[in-house]
């Protein structure tokens, strides 16, 4: 055959769609709740099955109330609910590397009657397919036919890799500790890095504990921790593309409390589950361009698309926001804690060399009236967006995780509750590269037999040697041979001959 398959694999990174579904959590206090004065929520582990045009996954939600019962106490009700989805989509195709992402947008407290609770969460569903993807292009080695050919930079799927971990942090307490109340815990991806045949993902774990000391006084902390972890990647090096991430596994973070006649502590273990995912940069040589000596030719050309990956971006910034109570809201006296503290990424866009990122941060404050010594509380929702420098231009995808920390809440006049946060936000980004190649060439009829011994060829100042020959339907090395006095590209207009055999 004049011309065989010389194919090739490039990375393909497509989004899932994005879509929102609820999830109905009915929950037993195992007494009867009065009020439900703060949710926390978290989402488990991701388990996911790639068939063709499918995405099948579970996972579950922790949620952990603060609720007050019918005898006056503050209690926490932890529970785990499993739930499942799903994304459709032709494109998909069986064992492709699925990302799933959940985002936790909303709740609603449905109902409280006696110990039942029932609360309806939104969920958004979105995430990536990470695949490689063939193009097909060709070559030859019939003596015949000429090939142009020329180094491209392709990009390929390396592989992925997951690991479990756990961080374990101590916070040291003077006092005597009566009861955890809550624990919060959230983490960030601070940096990614690719070794031979390893990626290492290091960022940081912030879990912020509620406790009431043996003075029945409400305290609270954060602790912080660091983490630096390999993740096995076959393939990977040095120069790989390297995108990670990090999820707290929700339903099995605990907290242990461990007294001494010094005071106490409190250990915090944070399981973390781990990702990361490789791509190679390579040069692959192909037929940039072709002609026969004998026969006209049909050549088609296409254009295809590889993903590449950008290097993670940390953006750090603070919130600051306000909240004035309903007048048919009880005068807050005196705060006792915040809960429930989360931020939800809405919107993230480059432009003009910057990066904007939009989101909600949210808290409910937990306070005392004085006037009816009862127990209340208010959910603070706080828009902010962040910018800095982005040095990609806009066009590719983005995808944003966020923390905050140092939350604090102050009140003014009863009535005005103040919020100050400050947040992090891991940005990873990719886009699409595009560049044209031949995949398909066919000969066609033989060109008419030529009834002449010696043609003069004209050719322009600045003409390559190639389109020359290409032109006159030659060998480069014919016109190399029988004009050995002329160098190109030619300086000046000049006249080539070529002396062709008679048969």
């Amino acid at each position: 055959m004049a011309f065989e398959s010389n194919n090739f694999n490039v990375a393909k990174k497509f989004p899932l769609e994005r879509s929102e579904f609820s999830v109905e959590c009915n929950i037993d206090a195992g007494e009867n709740v009065v009020k439900v004065l703060s949710v926390s929520l978290g989402l488990g582990r991701v388990n996911s099955e790639t068939l063709n045009g499918v995405v099948n996954f579970s996972s579950c939600l922790d949620v952990k109330l603060v609720v007050l019962s019918s005898d006056g106490q503050l209690n926490t009700i932890a529970t785990t609910n499993p739930f499942s989805s799903k994304f459709e989509n032709e494109n998909i195709e069986n064992n492709q590397l699925a990302m799933v992402k959940l985002k936790i947008i909303d709740y609603n407290i449905d109902s409280i009657n006696g110990s039942s609770v029932k609360i309806i969460v939104n969920l958004e569903q979105c995430g990536f397919i990470v695949a490689n993807k063939e193009i097909k292009t060709i070559q030859s080695s019939d003596e015949d036919i000429c090939t142009k050919n020329e180094d491209i930079n392709i990009i390929r799927f390396l592989g992925s890799g997951k690991e479990d971990i756990e961080v374990a942090s101590e916070i040291n307490i003077r006092d005597k500790i009566n009861k955890i109340l809550l624990s919060e815990s959230g983490v960030i991806v601070k940096s990614v890095e690719s070794g031979v045949n390893f990626v290492t993902i290091s960022g940081e774990v912030a879990t912020r504990v509620i406790y009431i000391n043996d003075n029945d006084k409400f305290e609270s902390g954060y602790v912080y921790d660091t983490f630096k972890e390999e993740i096995e990647i076959e393939g990977a090096t040095r120069d790989s593309l390297v995108d990670g991430k990090a999820v707290v596994v929700q339903e099995d973070v605990k907290c242990e409390l461990v007294e001494d006649e010094k005071g106490c502590k409190i250990i915090v273990k944070v399981p973390l589950t781990l990702s990361a995912v490789a791509f190679g940069e390579e040069n692959f040589s192909v037929v940039k361009d072709l002609y026969s000596t004998k026969c006209f030719t049909k050549v088609t050309t296409e254009s295809f698309d590889m993903t590449y990956i950008c290097p993670l971006e940390l953006v750090e910034g603070k919130i600051e926001g306000s909240l004035v109570l309903e007048d048919d809201k009880p005068r807050v006296d005196k705060i006792l804690f915040s809960g429930g503290n989360s931020v939800t990424i809405t919107n993230s866009y480059i432009n003009d060399g910057e990066i904007f990122i939009e989101g909600i941060a949210k808290t409910t404050v937990i306070y005392l009236n004085d006037e009816d010594n009862s127990f209340y509380s208010a959910q603070i929702d706080v828009p902010f967006t962040l910018s800095d420098k982005f040095s990609y231009q806009e066009g590719g995808m983005l995808s944003v995780d966020a923390i905050v920390y140092d939350v604090d809440v102050a009140v003014k006049k009863g009535r005005e509750l103040f919020y100050d946060a400050k947040v992090k936000a891991s940005v990873s980004y990719c886009f699409d590269k595009v560049s044209g190649i031949i995949t398909e060439a066919s000969l066609l009829e033989e060109y008419p037999q030529k009834d002449y011994a010696m043609e003069v060829l004209f050719a322009r100042s600045g003409e390559q040697l190639w389109d020359i020959a290409k032109e006159a339907k030659v060998k480069e090395e014919q016109i190399i041979s029988q004009n050995a006095d002329v160098t190109f590209p030619l300086s000046e207009d000049t006249s080539l001959i070529l002396f062709y055999q008679r048969v």
